[in-house]
């Protein structure tokens, strides 16, 4: 038998997902925004408040309640409009279907995005080559490591493209000093743990995943459109994982983009287990 076979929390490859685990996640995900955020109880649903750090929140529904509407949505809205907050509500699928209907009713974009956990037998990847990848330091670079997945993140998926190291240093000038001393601090309290991809000293993809309670969930893993299709991501989610379970971290999960970025993560040892749900208002 596998030795974490009887871990809370992990999945075995074998096995299908249980509502119990999606429980855990749902739980995990009401909790960790409370670590740097405001709430407000808006109906059924938890509005999570920016503190001036520059980090967006959402709402979500609060845990154990059900039958949101279309009424309930507005409600929330109306309140992130009050507050000059982005209109955002997030939620897993399997849990409160009905805000699918409810936030696209009202208008909304609705999004679902692969929710995806490690599963027991999965082993972190081992970097090699010319590739450095490490956990960071929170006395190191942070703002490059918010700009590279700013520059990342504007070409959304896994095709190679232009931007690379120099787009990135270019934007981490542009960084909000405020937000970096608030993730700085979080990573000085272990809270966010960040690791970084480095290729000849330039970083060129990163990381982040935050523990609590036994969980944790893997954000933002970004790579340089210039330096993708290398295994960069894969050598960041894996060094991630790695901390992650060296820290004790029982449940360990991400939500993809999309399939194709699921892919990706399939390959590190993560499997679909349900659907991260995101609405948000359309483009003008």
């Amino acid at each position: 038998m596998n030795a974490h076979a009887n871990r809370p929390g992990r999945l075995r490859a074998d096995m299908p997902a249980v509502p119990d685990l999606l429980h855990r996640i749902d739980a995990y995900l009401d909790q960790a925004p409370r670590t740097g955020a405001l709430t407000e109880e808006i109906g059924p649903f938890t509005l999570f408040l920016n503190e001036g750090h520059g980090w967006r929140y959402y709402a979500r529904p609060t845990p154990g309640t059900s039958g949101h509407t279309v009424d309930d949505v507005r409600a929330v809205r109306r309140r992130q409009r009050d507050l000059a907050q982005p209109e955002a509500i997030e939620w897993i699928g399997e849990l409160t279907p009905e805000v699918d209907g409810a936030a696209a009713a009202d208008g909304m974009v609705v999004v679902a995005h692969p929710l995806m956990v490690l599963a027991d037998d999965a082993r972190p990847q081992v970097p090699h080559g010319e590739v450095d990848v490490a956990i960071v330091e929170p006395d190191d670079d942070l703002a490059t490591l918010s700009a590279v997945a700013e520059v990342a993140f504007a070409s959304p998926g896994t095709a190679i493209g232009t931007p690379g190291a120099a787009h990135a240093i270019a934007a981490a000038g542009t960084q909000n000093p405020d937000t970096v001393a608030f993730q700085r601090g979080r990573m000085l309290a272990g809270l966010t743990v960040a690791a970084a991809a480095r290729v000849s000293g330039a970083i060129v993809a990163v990381g982040w995943h935050q523990p609590l309670h036994g969980a944790t969930e893997i954000v933002g893993v970004a790579t340089l459109p210039a330096f993708r299709r290398r295994g960069l991501g894969a050598a960041v989610t894996g060094t991630l994982v790695a901390d992650a379970l060296a820290r004790g971290v029982e449940t360990v999960f991400l939500s993809a983009d999309d399939d194709d970025v699921a892919r990706v993560y399939e390959k590190v040892g993560f499997r679909r287990v349900g659907t991260a749900n995101a609405a948000s208002v359309p483009a003008a």
